[in-house]
């Protein structure tokens, strides 16, 4: 068999409504696929319970936070909610450029900052099945107080409206078949032509060769 060789990896966008259920979703996908890995993000909120610096986030405090949009440390950054988030532009790059694909866990701000920044990155968006579904998931969560969900309902229209930017859709209505179409995705841009032809140039020179 020949040895493969070293494709750059693929940038994911992973966007959704609060209590959608992406996070459930991309821990799975992570679990059940190789040479995937999502960049952790940094937050000026508080920790929810359960939650683990330089896990889940790494959690800063807002001066911090303003000191690193100063030094162009952030492949983007927004305000959600009263908080700020931001992706480290470093530790994405050095992971794309180590051959590992990345998810980007981000609101729609911060996605399309980042679209404009990589012209070959998968935007996915993942919708619930409906509106009362969503408050629903939102309510049996139990990390919010009642203001803060609704605060959350009422952005979420607005986040969903901004579905058709990205290049997939995915209802979270049954979880196993979201993740299992989250999988697909992931399948079918690692086997675009050009990843293949990087990937297995050398078995391909060979079947080529007259």
């Amino acid at each position: 068999m020949s040895a493969q060789t070293q494709a750059k990896g693929t940038l994911f966008i992973i966007t959704a409504a609060s209590g959608t259920g992406k996070t459930s979703l991309v821990k799975e996908l992570l679990a059940t696929t190789d040479n995937l890995k999502v960049s952790i993000s940094h937050t000026t909120r508080a920790p929810r319970p359960g939650e683990t610096h330089g896990e889940h986030y790494f959690f800063v405090s807002k001066d911090e936070f303003l000191s690193l949009i100063d030094e162009g440390a952030f492949l983007e950054h927004a305000n959600v909610f009263d908080n700020h988030y931001g992706t480290s532009k470093a530790a994405v790059q050095s992971l794309l450029d180590a051959g590992t694909d990345v998810i980007l866990e981000i609101d729609w701000q911060g996605a399309l900052q980042v679209k404009e920044k990589f012209d070959d990155v998968v935007m996915i968006f993942i919708l619930p099945p409906s509106r009362a579904a969503l408050a629903s998931r939102l309510s049996n969560r139990g990390q919010d107080s009642k203001e803060v969900i609704e605060k959350r309902l009422a952005g979420a229209i607005t986040e969903m409206t901004q579905h058709t930017h990205f290049d997939f859709v995915v209802i979270n209505d049954d979880f196993a078949t979201a993740l299992k179409e989250l999988q697909g995705i992931i399948i079918t841009e690692r086997l675009r032509t050009a990843k293949q032809r990087t990937r297995h140039a050398a078995m391909i020179a060979d079947l080529l060769t007259p």
